[in-house]
């Protein structure tokens, strides 16, 4: 069972807090859905954090859309940004994305984002928050959450 954004920032406020940064350190990141045959699609997305979700917004009948419609798994990754610094680590969440039909639902998110009229509307359900970093140039930590469940921290020289 997943969790929504606000659930995972209740439960690992630290955390969340270093994930959302990542993500909104830079506009587009990329969404790994799955084909009708079950291989592997990754394409660009921009994603919003708005009144405890997190959310993806899609152009109509895009490929990832029709792709979360027939399965909805997926995994994001963050923009690492340029260079070779990774400010933040790098972080990734994977989980289902559930469509949202309800127009007061969509209505309010228009609202906020404004996208482009019109769209699809993808709510998460977190299934795992993973960040590795680099830690005093000398340990890979590998920080894990996955839901009802605290967060796993690795690290390795």
């Amino acid at each position: 069972m997943g969790a929504n954004w606000a659930a995972f920032a209740a439960a690992e406020p630290d955390l969340a807090t270093t994930v959302e940064a990542r993500f909104k350190a830079f506009t587009h990141h990329v969404l790994a859905t799955l084909r009708k045959d079950g291989s592997p699609r990754s394409t660009g997305l921009e994603v919003r954090f708005v009144d405890g979700e997190l959310w993806f917004g899609m152009m109509p009948d895009s490929l990832k859309a029709l792709d979360l419609r027939r399965d909805p798994r997926f995994a994001l990754q963050a923009n690492p940004g340029p260079g070779t610094e990774m400010g933040g680590g790098d972080v990734r969440i994977s989980g289902r994305a559930v469509e949202v039909e309800d127009p007061a639902t969509k209505g309010a998110y228009a609202k906020e984002v404004e996208p482009p009229q019109p769209f699809h509307l993808f709510r998460t359900e977190l299934t795992e928050v993973v960040r590795i970093s680099v830690e005093d140039d000398t340990y890979l930590v590998v920080e894990a959450w996955k839901p009802g469940e605290p967060v796993r921290t690795l690290r390795r020289t």
